[in-house]
């Protein structure tokens, strides 16, 4: 009947009166074929009807009046509403056909042969539109509402299937075959077997049976080659296993599948990710994180971005702890010593960072790196390096010498009397802190008299810069005691009795901020 309709419908109507005498020779009671005959003799005979009486082109449809171009604007949203036709508006090839059908509906004599076509076409002149043909044969499902409705009588059932229809049943008795050559419902039919072997693989996975899974799985495949799902769930129970290389395969081979049947691209974003977990679990994390990236590129997902996130943190980790070595750390210092020794300071600078990254946890190699940045101006890096070798060794004294020659440079002398004084206290017979602490004194009481203003100014602004500085500058009680030194000295006097005041202040002095003499 779709057929003579649509013979009918592009004017056909030789052929369709044919087509319809055909049908009846079958079925010679059908009223449909009978009522489409006679309409069809009379428009071939009678003048064209105008759209108000059924229209000529396509308003002569099988005797649906007022009805323009059945392929219009709410074909999609039949298609859509159709749970048989909803698949087909992820097909970019039917899609096409039916956009050059809504541009020129007489193209569709030459799509009759597409079963598609003329399923689609059944449902846009009014057959099938919701698959209520197929609910209604739908018997054994229902069956299951009516036991607990007792209290709601047949509303609780007809509520059931309408908001829940049992989609299994449902597919397989809208599917109709009749139009499908022996080759496609071959394939049809083994498309249904496979999804009912993956279920079974699916149960037997939860049950922890993964041997009985994987022939499920390969039943589904053998039947359907062409579904990447299979394969994935294949690889999942690889994954479980703890069988990462055949997990890694079987993730590869159905993004392969994928992409050669056009499978969603958040299916193959998937299996590339399984695919990073497996080699994260084998440790090539290199490996791993390159899948990550595979799958964003298939497919957007927050989660797989951290997990790649997490990955390169993991590799970064893993790639410096590869890079420890004590014993590389140690050549890299000799040569770093002889670069020093021959005062050629880049080329120190460059081997006890090497030396560095070999054993970052080695004070005496922080220090040599620390003593050749000063010598290539890089007080702030110099200072960088010795404060961590003393982080890593609180009681070596010569990383606290260092550290106070450092200061003085930067023309940080109260910092400097610190360190020198924190060596002494770990070692009071050390000589380079004696030393240090002696110049650093002498600069701090006698300097002001050979400096330049200029050379004060400057002085002033470093110790101004320093947080420790300006937190003292900050308190009350210093800044009291700082105009008493010029309105009233008894009590200024007084209050340097203060351990902690007077330390106070003295650092003030040692940093230039506050002159004296």
């Amino acid at each position: 009947y779709i057929i003579t309709a649509a013979l009918h419908a592009l004017k056909r109507y030789n052929d369709a009166i044919a087509a319809y005498e055909e049908g009846l020779v079958k079925f010679p009671d059908d009223a449909a074929l009978k009522k489409g005959l006679g309409e069809a003799k009379r428009d071939k005979d009678g003048p064209p009807r105008g759209m108000g009486g059924g229209g000529g082109g396509f308003g002569g449809m099988g005797g649906m009046p007022g009805m323009t171009n059945p392929f219009g604007d709410q074909l999609i949203q039949k298609m859509m509403l159709n749970p048989k036709t909803r698949p087909y508006l992820n097909d970019k090839e039917f899609m096409a056909k039916i956009q050059m059908l809504q541009r020129d509906p007489n193209s569709l004599g030459q799509m009759l042969s597409d079963p598609k076509v003329m399923e689609v076409l059944g449902l846009a002149l009014g057959g099938d539109r919701d698959g209520d043909d197929d609910d209604d044969g739908a018997a054994p499902p229902k069956a299951p509402d009516t036991k607990p409705s007792s209290s709601n009588g047949s509303s609780s059932t007809e509520t059931k299937k309408d908001d829940k229809p049992p989609a299994p049943e449902k597919k397989e008795e809208e599917e109709d075959l009749s139009q499908l050559t022996p080759a496609e419902r071959k394939k049809k039919e083994d498309q249904k077997a496979a999804v009912k072997a993956k279920e079974r693989g699916n149960e037997l996975y939860k049950s922890k049976k993964f041997d009985e899974a994987h022939a499920a799985y390969d039943e589904a495949i053998a039947l359907d080659p062409t579904n990447m799902t299979f394969v994935n769930n294949k690889a999942a129970v690889y994954f479980t296993a703890k069988k990462y290389d055949e997990c890694i395969e079987s993730c590869l081979q159905a993004v392969e599948v994928g992409k050669a049947n056009r499978a969603p691209f958040e299916d193959r974003a998937k299996a590339f990710t399984r695919c990073a977990k497996a080699y994260q679990k084998k440790g090539d994390l290199a490996n791993a994180i390159k899948m990550c990236q595979e799958a964003l590129l298939e497919n957007y997902d927050k989660t797989t971005e951290r997990l790649m996130k997490n990955m390169e943190l993991e590799k970064k980790k893993a790639d410096t702890m590869a890079y420890h070595d004590d014993d590389k750390a140690e050549e890299a210092k000799q040569r770093g010593n002889e670069h020093f020794r021959n005062k050629s300071w880049g080329d120190a600078v460059k081997e006890y960072e090497e030396a560095v990254k070999r054993a970052p946890t080695n004070a005496p190699i922080r220090n040599n790196l620390a003593a050749a940045l000063c010598k290539v101006m890089d007080f702030n890096g110099a200072k960088r390096n010795i404060e961590k070798a003393i982080d890593l060794d609180p009681k070596y004294v010569k990383a606290w010498a260092r550290k106070g020659d450092i200061e003085v440079l930067m023309k940080e002398n109260h910092k400097a009397l610190e360190s020198y004084k924190a060596g002494l206290g770990i070692d009071p017979s050390n000589a380079a802190c004696k030393e240090g602490l002696r110049k650093v004194t002498a600069m701090i009481n006698y300097g002001n008299s050979t400096m330049t203003e200029e050379e004060k100014e400057e002085r002033a602004r470093h110790g101004m810069a320093d947080p420790e500085i300006q937190s003292i500058l900050s308190d009350p009680m210093i800044r009291q005691v700082l105009k008493d030194f010029n309105e009233n000295p008894t009590a200024a006097n007084k209050a340097m009795s203060n351990p902690v005041v007077r330390a106070k202040i003295e650092k003030l002095i040692a940093s230039g901020v506050v002159q004296t003499g």
